[in-house]
């Protein structure tokens, strides 16, 4: 208990950053109409690439016996990935719906 009190008085800013910006992100995204919902969440979903870099980073940097930040780093590769091929993957739907069809 008193780890977990030290962690939380030593890193009181970076928690509240974190929790002001869930609270702005979810003020945001539900401001956001529906019509522009999908194009914007496609394009977010590209920007995960950021995150694949940086779990590449962290894997390489990590010791080789701290198996919670190979996981971790894994883990967050395989579901960076996922989002950044599903974004792509609705963009392109999306667009084929603005072709002229062939008669």
């Amino acid at each position: 208990m008193d780890s977990f009190i030290e962690f939380f008085t030593t890193n009181y800013n970076m928690i509240t950053i974190v929790i002001l910006s869930i609270f702005l992100g979810i003020e945001v995204i539900s401001r956001v109409p529906s019509v522009l919902h999908t194009p914007l969440m496609s394009g977010a979903n590209a920007i995960h690439g950021v995150v694949i870099i940086g779990a590449i980073i962290v894997m390489g940097e990590a010791e080789p016996d701290n198996y919670l930040a190979l996981i971790l780093g894994f883990l967050a590769v395989i579901l960076g990935t996922l989002n950044v091929v599903g974004g792509f993957v609705v963009t392109d739907r999306m667009l084929e719906m603005f072709k002229k069809k062939k008669k």
